[in-house]
């Protein structure tokens, strides 16, 4: 299939199962409730694959990864190609300082579980400043890039009305619209809302000053399998374009000029310390690293402005990188672009 990684037969498999899922739930409704938790499952995955997908391409040809960037918009949840102004181009140049629209402390650095719960719908609201300049651009500059922009959101787009109606023409209204919900609708909601929420617990308190500490890991094995080694964020900040398989080797040799509080051995003791104990125990939450940020932006903004980055990303090695190169252009090869 022209993979570029042997690794990724598991992410074709992965994407191959999200889509049997929701086969199996269109011709036996009765099973959407109870598949319901594993379909979410894996409209997460899609979305960490997505995430994948959109720095260092599945495929060696671009029409092949142009074809699997409008699948993964099904799973995913959005079209995949708005990756490229919010993530690439914005997040990985700023990295939670001022002018990313992702920022984790855009009204208040607190971290508890309403900050965290409510940070998607924040985030994606900033987010949307973004994808419509973007949109703007290849309009104006760019028609074949706009073309695709529009009909991949056709696609996303078409797909949600084409599976309501496949469901109501199938099993009638009230059990074509919850086959329909369950299986097309809630699973991607669960994938966007939290893959912001990784977003989120990987950088806040986070320095987003610094050169190694400005995001959290989660290194468990079991959540890093599940997920395609989402939980490695420092290394794959560092270098954006390695490989998702590459990345807990790499992680290993850095690991130690990490701040140990960066570290997280397992993500959901981290949620049980932080949304549960710390409520009690202040000392199990998070600390803010180095300078708090709505002070360092206000002294920064008095230096230079960080809205518009001064200079490319950093190339990395790539002996270290592999079969991809770091830059905010990814995405390019990617979205066969």
């Amino acid at each position: 299939m022209f993979l570029k990684q042997s690794a990724d037969y598991r992410t074709i498999l992965w994407v191959a199962l999200a889509a049997a899922f929701v086969a199996v739930q269109y011709t036996w409704p009765p099973t959407a409730r109870v598949l319901l938790p594993l379909t979410c499952y894996f409209g997460i995955a899609c979305g960490t694959i997505t995430h994948n997908h959109n720095h260092c391409a599945t495929f060696v040809g671009r029409r092949m990864n142009h074809a699997f960037g409008h699948i993964l918009t099904l799973f995913y949840g959005y079209p995949t190609i708005m990756w490229i102004p919010t993530h690439n181009q914005n997040h990985h140049r700023l990295v939670n300082r001022p002018g990313d629209a992702t920022i984790t402390w855009r009204y208040t650095n607190k971290h508890n579980l309403w900050v965290a719960s409510t940070y998607f719908f924040v985030s994606s609201y900033f987010q949307s400043e973004p994808i419509k300049q973007y949109i703007r651009r290849a309009k104006l500059h760019n028609r074949p890039l706009y073309g695709r922009i529009l009909f991949q959101y056709s696609i996303w787009l078409g797909y949600l009305a084409l599976m309501l109606g496949l469901g109501l023409w199938l099993h009638g209204l009230r059990t074509g619209f919850l086959v329909w919900f369950a299986a097309v609708v809630v699973p991607p909601f669960c994938s966007l809302s939290m893959i912001m929420f990784f977003n989120y617990v990987q950088h806040v308190h986070a320095d987003a000053w610094s050169e190694r500490d400005h995001s959290r890991n989660f290194t468990g094995k079991i959540f890093n399998y599940l997920f395609f080694n989402n939980g490695y964020h420092t290394i794959h900040h560092d270098h954006p374009g390695m490989h998702w398989s590459l990345l807990p080797a790499a992680h290993a040799r850095i690991a130690a000029s990490v701040d140990p509080r960066l570290n997280e051995g397992n993500l959901a003791w981290f949620l049980v310390k932080q949304y549960v104990l710390a409520w009690i125990w202040p000392k199990y939450g998070t600390q803010q690293l180095g300078p708090e940020p709505l002070d360092a932006a206000a002294a920064a903004a008095l230096m230079a402005p960080l809205s518009v980055p001064s200079e490319p990303l950093k190339p990395a090695s790539p002996t270290v990188v592999g079969l991809c190169t770091d830059s905010a252009e990814l995405a390019d090869a990617a979205h066969g672009l």
